[in-house]
């Protein structure tokens, strides 16, 4: 009798389905997928990429620092600045070996974007690429 369960009053009895089972196998499925989903961490700032012929898809699990035209350095939403791009990025790759994506805007600072890239590679990163959109 543990799926049903019935009940006695004035009318007669009532039969009725324990949910609880399936509310439980909700949560077990819901938990599941948010666990597995993968989670792409953005720069938190909109850049103007450059286009490139040579264009290609890179991996979705990275490091995204951005340069933006006003020579700010951003990861995670958060002015982090160049002084603190070779911390950020060694305390990443601690785990794993992430490749970094310097998405730097179109009128950002070459030297800027250049120094980007040489904190990185002083932080231990081996690959690192430069963002851009594929040109049509």
């Amino acid at each position: 009798m543990g799926r049903f369960r019935e009940t006695m009053s004035d009318e007669g009895t009532e039969s009725s389905i324990d949910i609880s089972p399936l509310i439980d196998c909700v949560f077990i499925l819901l938990i599941f997928f948010i666990v597995t989903t993968v989670f792409v961490e953005e720069t938190g700032v909109e850049v103007d990429k450059p286009n490139a012929a040579s264009a290609s898809q890179l991996e979705k699990t990275s490091i995204l620092i951005a340069v933006t035209a006003e020579g700010r350095v951003f990861y995670g939403g958060r002015d982090i600045g160049i002084s603190n791009v070779q911390p950020t990025v060694r305390r990443l790759i601690q785990k794993e070996m992430l490749p970094v994506i310097v998405q730097a805007d179109t009128h950002a600072p070459a030297g800027l974007m250049v120094r980007v890239i040489d904190e990185a590679k002083l932080a231990g990163a081996e690959k690192i690429s430069i963002a851009s959109k594929k040109s049509s």
